[in-house]
C-alpha cells in the first residue's frame, strides 16, 4: 500500500492530500520499464563477452579434446614423412635393385591396391569426428599392407644377392666423379637444350662439371674395351664392360690412365676431367647401356652417395637446362 502524501494550505490553514496526475504516472511507468530493458541489455553484452565459466569437468573435457587435436596433428605428419620414405623405398627397389638382377618391377596396382568387400570402418561411424578418424585409419592401413609388400620384395632382392655376388663387384655402382672435386651437376638424363643448336635434344648421359685434370673413376670392375676419339662428338672417350651387358662410357678426357684390354677395379682412376670432342667447357660426359640400349645413370650411384647427397643429385638431375655437349 503506497503512502498518502499531504501538504499544508496556508490559504484553508489545513493539510491537504497530494493528488498524482495520470500523465506522470505513465512517464514513471515508462521508464521503468526503459531502465528494466537496458538493464537486461548490459547484462547480455556482458555475458556474450567475459569468458564463461567453466566447471571443473567442462576444463577437463576441453583439455582432453585439445590433446586428442595435437596428437592427431602429430600423427600425420608422422604418417607423411614414413609414406615419402617407402616411397623412395620403393623408387629404388624398382629402379634399382630389380634393375640389377633383371626382375620385374612390383606393379603400381598391388603396391597400392586397397581393401575390398565390407565395411572396415563402420565401426568408426556415427561420431563427431568420424571422417578424420576413418581417414587416418585408411592411411595406415594402406601404409602397413605396402610395408609387407615392400618386405616380401626386399626378401627377394636379397636372395637374389646372394646367388649375383659378381655382379655386385662389376655393376657400375659408383659416381665417376668424386663430389669433393665436382663443382656442379651440369645436366641429367631426358630431353635438353642443345648448346651448339638451342634445340630440344635428348641427352642420353649425366653431365659433371668440373676443372680440366680432374680424376675419373671405374664406376664397377670391367675390361676396356675402347679408349679412342673415334666416336663422333666424344672426343677422347673410355668405354668398360662390365659383363652381365653392363657397360660405361666416359667422354672429353683430357688423357686416359689406362689401356685396352686392361682389367679395372671399381674406384680405380682411368682418366683424368677435358674439353675435347663436341663440348663447349671441361666436364665429363658419362653414360650406362644395358642390353645395348642407353640407361638413366641415376639410378647407380648407391655405393657412393649418402641418401641426403642422393637426393640433391636427383634434384639436380631433374633440372631442365642446357647440356655441356
Amino acid at each position: 500500500m503506497s503512502k498518502v502524501k499531504y501538504y499544508y494550505d496556508s490559504d484553508t490553514l489545513s493539510y491537504r492530500k497530494i493528488e498524482q496526475k495520470k500523465g506522470r504516472k505513465f512517464g514513471i511507468a515508462a521508464l521503468s520499464i526503459l531502465g528494466a530493458f537496458l538493464a537486461g541489455f548490459l547484462l547480455l553484452l556482458i555475458y556474450l563477452n567475459i569468458p564463461q565459466l567453466e566447471t571443473p569437468k567442462e576444463k577437463a573435457y576441453r583439455r582432453e579434446l585439445e590433446n586428442m587435436k595435437l596428437q592427431y596433428d602429430l600423427m600425420n605428419k608422422r604418417l607423411k614423412r614414413d609414406e615419402v620414405i617407402l616411397q623412395e623405398i620403393a623408387e629404388r627397389d624398382d629402379n634399382i635393385y630389380r634393375l640389377y638382377f633383371g626382375a620385374k618391377p612390383i606393379p603400381e596396382e598391388l603396391r597400392n591396391a586397397g581393401f575390398g568387400g565390407v565395411n572396415r570402418y563402420k565401426n568408426l561411424e556415427g561420431f563427431d569426428n568420424s571422417e578424420m578418424i576413418i581417414s587416418s585409419s585408411e592411411r595406415i592401413d594402406k601404409l602397413t599392407k605396402q610395408i609387407v609388400v615392400q618386405s616380401k620384395s626386399l626378401d627377394v632382392i636379397a636372395d637374389l644377392a646372394e646367388q649375383k655376388e659378381e655382379l655386385l663387384a662389376t655393376i657400375p655402382a659408383i659416381q665417376p666423379i668424386q663430389n669433393s672435386d665436382l663443382k656442379r651437376m651440369a645436366s641429367g638424363y631426358g630431353w635438353r637444350s642443345d648448346p651448339f643448336t638451342k634445340a630440344r635434344k635428348f641427352h642420353y648421359g649425366m653431365d659433371f662439371s668440373a676443372p680440366t685434370g680432374t680424376p675419373i673413376y671405374a664406376s664397377g670392375n670391367g675390361v676396356v674395351k675402347r679408349a679412342d676419339a673415334n666416336s663422333t662428338g666424344y672426343g677422347r672417350h673410355i668405354r668398360i664392360d662390365h659383363g652381365f651387358n653392363y657397360m660405361s662410357l666416359y667422354a672429353h678426357l683430357s688423357k686416359y690412365n689406362v689401356k685396352v684390354g686392361q682389367k679395372v677395379k671399381r674406384g680405380d682412376i682411368i682418366g683424368y676431367v677435358g674439353n675435347t670432342g663436341r663440348s663447349v667447357a671441361p666436364h665429363l660426359h658419362y653414360e650406362i647401356f644395358k642390353d645395348g640400349e642407353k640407361i638413366n645413370p641415376r639410378n647407380f650411384y648407391y655405393g657412393s652417395l649418402t641418401p641426403e647427397e642422393f637426393a640433391e643429385m636427383l634434384k639436380a638431375s631433374n633440372l631442365v637446362n642446357e647440356t655441356l655437349d
